[in-house]
Order: C-alpha cells, then structure tokens, then sequence
C-alpha cells in the first residue's frame, strides 16, 4: 500500500509540459521575427528586429532607416503585414495571434496622439455632459481611445459598421 504518498494527476502533469503564457508569446514573437526578416531580406530594406511581451501579446517592433514603405499611408501597409505575420505565426503554431507590429514607431507615436485625443475629447464630455462621436478609426486606435476613456473615468461604444466604426465617449 502506499498510503499517505500524494498521487500526482495526469492534469498537473499535463500542465507542466505545456508551455506557459509568456513562453507561447515569446514564441509568437520569435515566429514573426523570422518571418519579417525574410520578408526585410527579399524587399532589400535594412531594419532591426526587437521583440517584446505587453501584456497579453506578443509586439514585434522594426526599427531602421527609412522604412515610410512598409507603414503606406495611414499605416495600411502595416495593418497588412500584421495580418499576414499573424497569418505566419497561425500556421506555425496552430494559435489565433493578436500580435503587435510597429514600424518605425508609427504605431507608438500614433498611440501617444490618441491617448492625448482621447483625454481632449473627455474634458470635453465632463464639461458639457454631452456624448463627443470621434472619426472613424482601425480596431487597434479604437482599443487605445477605449482604454484612455476609462482610464479617465467615463465609458465608450464602439458604434459604425467597418471600415467606418468610430468611437463614441458617453458622459458619466
């Protein structure tokens, strides 16, 4: 008899091989790393890669000389190439990926521009206790004029069907 001996379960034993959060990150990361150097090698562009965890995504940064090409006008190449990495990384590892792509720093600038429209735009919505619709914007704007608004203190909807879905900042 082996009384008194703990039995270890199947299940904890599973999880112990399983790859964590940040471990399967990473490895989205590395994915799209490979996958946009290719990709920088057969365009000829210079660029450096840097990868990263923030929160829960992977973000894949390509930083370099002039890489305006690979942003397009109000980044659309980018959006593109985030896709088709994120298509990339699905078919290495079977996983739906929510990575991030930046490039040049396009996306952080524009962060830092809606985070200060967003703060503009809820002064105005305390103050005059009326709902403020902002323009149409791409998912990835819309989710840091979301997180800004509540950060604030007040709500925001989603309203619009794509590619014309806008934000709307509701009064408290």
């Amino acid at each position: 008899m082996h009384q008194g001996v703990p039995h270890v379960s199947e299940e904890v034993t599973e999880d112990a091989t399983r790859p964590s959060r940040i471990q399967r990150l990473e490895q989205e990361g590395d994915i799209a790393a490979d996958y946009l150097e290719e990709l920088l090698d057969i365009a000829d562009l210079d660029g450096d890669l840097d990868m990263d965890v923030e929160g829960d995504r992977a973000a894949v940064s390509i930083v370099g000389a002039d890489l305006s090409q690979l942003i397009g006008s109000n980044g659309e190449v980018l959006e593109a190439l985030q896709e088709l990495t994120r298509l990339a990384v699905y078919r290495e590892t079977g996983d739906r990926s929510r990575l991030m792509l930046d490039i040049g720093g396009y996306r952080a600038d524009q962060k830092t521009s809606l985070v200060k429209l967003a703060e503009e735009t809820i002064a105005q919505v305390k103050e005059t206790g009326e709902p403020v619709s902002l323009d149409p914007m791409s998912p990835f704007e819309r989710k840091v004029v979301h997180d800004a608004v509540a950060a604030g203190g007040l709500q925001s909807e989603s309203e619009g069907a794509e590619p014309r879905r806008f934000v709307v900042v509701l009064p408290a």
